[in-house]
């Protein structure tokens, strides 16, 4: 039937042939609200739950991804104090604050310095030529179907080898300087990049693709505008499965392979078993375990910043 506004209606609703209903908006139960303001208050909700100054927001994000580490942190000294209590090899095993007054006297002294930023060195290096490798074997061997048949299982296969297996050969290669090392990260980190980039690419929609194509993309164009971008949340999870590889190798190549003159956080803890120090060798291995702590936010940060790109957080 018809209402005083020209609309035709029916018993339990409005069907819209006219008047002021918004565009695309056909059908509205009795009562109801019309969808477009339905999503205005949608859109206010989620704006209201964003209110706040952005130093609060920074606040609370950080304070979010801070309590899980100084939780895992603080149960590590938990667990390490009651093993201290329980009087396991207490000849031989440090306590915790023994220890950490160690650490402290070393980190007075220039030689722990000197030898983290060896490492560091070492390792940002080696993870940067690594991440050039491996993507660059990944880009390849994901578009071309022959190769990746002959080549997929092999670099599977060096991913999961022991880094440590590959010591001498570095080291009768390289000789035992710093490229050696280098050698190792690269050949630790690299095939997990690849793999991750190689998964990416498998995710990547060939409805998106062919969208790519039909706009013009192609060769290089293609990849830094469409695969890269669709294949970078598994990219990034190859990224930090490398690094956590790559820094494996590192503390295996500095254990064995001993630079002259060139301080490592491996030569130290080399140089604290061969003492029995095994209090200066916990300290170093707290370094160690700090570093990683710092490495697992940076890329947890980045893995958070993809994700609300996606708008998925």
């Amino acid at each position: 039937m018809a209402s005083n506004d020209g609309r035709q209606t029916s018993a339990d609703g409005t069907w819209a042939t006219g008047g002021t209903n918004p565009p695309g908006i056909g059908w509205v139960a009795d009562g109801a609200a019309p969808a477009g303001n339905a999503l205005a208050g949608l859109d206010a909700l989620d704006l209201a739950g964003r209110a706040g100054s952005a130093g609060g927001r920074f606040a609370i994000r950080f304070w979010n991804s801070l309590w899980p580490k100084v939780l895992a942190i603080a149960l590590v000294l938990v667990i390490w104090e009651l093993v201290t209590l329980s009087g396991y090899k207490k000849e031989i095993f440090p306590g915790t604050g023994p220890t950490l007054v160690n650490l402290w006297d070393q980190a007075k002294t220039g030689t722990l310095w000197q030898a983290l930023g060896n490492t560091l060195e070492s390792a940002v290096i080696g993870f940067i030529a690594a991440i050039v490798v491996g993507t660059l074997i990944g880009a390849v061997v994901s578009r071309i179907p022959v190769l990746r048949a002959a080549v997929g299982s092999l670099i599977t296969g060096l991913q999961t080898m022991p880094s440590i297996a590959w010591v001498p050969f570095a080291a009768l290669l390289f000789g035992n300087n710093n490229s050696a090392i280098l050698f190792l990260v690269i050949l630790g980190a690299a095939p997990s990049i690849a793999n991750g980039l190689i998964s990416g690419v498998d995710y990547t929609s060939p409805l998106l693709l062919k969208a790519g194509q039909m706009m013009g993309l192609r060769g290089l164009s293609l990849w830094r505008h469409l695969i890269l971008p669709a294949s970078l949340p598994v990219y990034v999870a190859g990224l930090k499965q490398g690094w956590a590889f790559g820094w494996r190798s590192l503390m295996a190549g500095e254990l064995i392979v001993l630079v002259f003159n060139h301080p490592t956080l491996g030569e130290l803890l080399n140089n604290d078993q061969s003492l029995s120090d095994l209090q200066s060798a916990t300290a170093i291995i707290v370094v160690i375990f700090i570093i990683g702590i710092v490495v697992d936010s940076l890329f947890g940060a980045a893995d958070t910043s993809i994700r609300k790109q996606w708008g998925l957080a």
